[in-house]
């Protein structure tokens, strides 16, 4: 079951991004007890979840972000970043789980996206860039993503027609199983910011 904090008001977008944010985060609380990833601050002044969010929503015409019930904080600062916040207790499946959610709801749109982006909220590096890049294979594959020296990072890019396998999925495998499909095509880029995440503080304080 999932709660909407706001409404899309047009039509359906041609591109949409899922951000997923409703991790636990529970290796950066382990070492500072209390303290949420999501809203940790970036020297440019704006949190984590904020600057990903940002990112996101200058390459795409809408973005669907999830997160858990009972975070006023996170779902008010994704809200001021003109995302669509689910609040969903599936959340507690994992991540697979959250991912459907958000997938149901861009099929309840008036008009199914051409392209989806799904990105990660604990990623605030990803250059606009490189989402653009993905968005572009997207014209040539079902499926895309960056690869930095030889690594596929995210965030991860589907064609409309894998959006009710996204619908479907469940648990915390997230879209692993279907990028095992044929059809990924991987990007390359010198972006190092689509494989660094915010796992534990040491990650904001060296060099973040």
């Amino acid at each position: 079951m999932a709660t909407v904090s706001s409404v899309y008001p047009y039509p359906g977008p041609a591109r949409a991004g899922i951000l997923l944010a409703a991790g636990q985060g529970s290796r950066y609380a382990a070492q500072r007890p209390g303290a949420d990833k999501l809203l940790a601050p970036l020297p440019q002044g704006v949190c984590v979840a904020a600057a990903s969010a940002r990112t996101l929503r200058a390459a795409v015409d809408m973005v669907v972000a999830v997160v858990r019930p009972g975070r006023a904080a996170l779902a008010g600062l994704l809200r001021a970043e003109d995302c669509v916040v689910l609040e969903t207790d599936r959340a507690e499946e994992g991540m697979g789980a959250s991912l459907a959610v958000a997938a149901q709801y861009l099929q309840g749109l008036p008009g199914t996206p051409a392209a989806v982006l799904v990105a990660l909220a604990d990623m605030p590096w990803i250059r606009r860039a490189s989402l653009e890049s993905v968005l572009d294979a997207l014209r040539d594959a079902p499926m895309a993503a960056p690869a930095y020296q030889g690594q596929r990072g995210h965030p991860v890019g589907f064609r409309a027609e894998l959006l009710p396998q996204l619908a479907a999925l469940s648990g915390d495998e997230g879209a692993r199983r279907l990028l095992k499909q044929p059809g990924l095509q991987w990007v390359p880029t010198e972006d190092p910011g689509v494989l660094r995440d915010v796992d534990t503080p040491a990650d904001l304080d060296d060099g973040g």
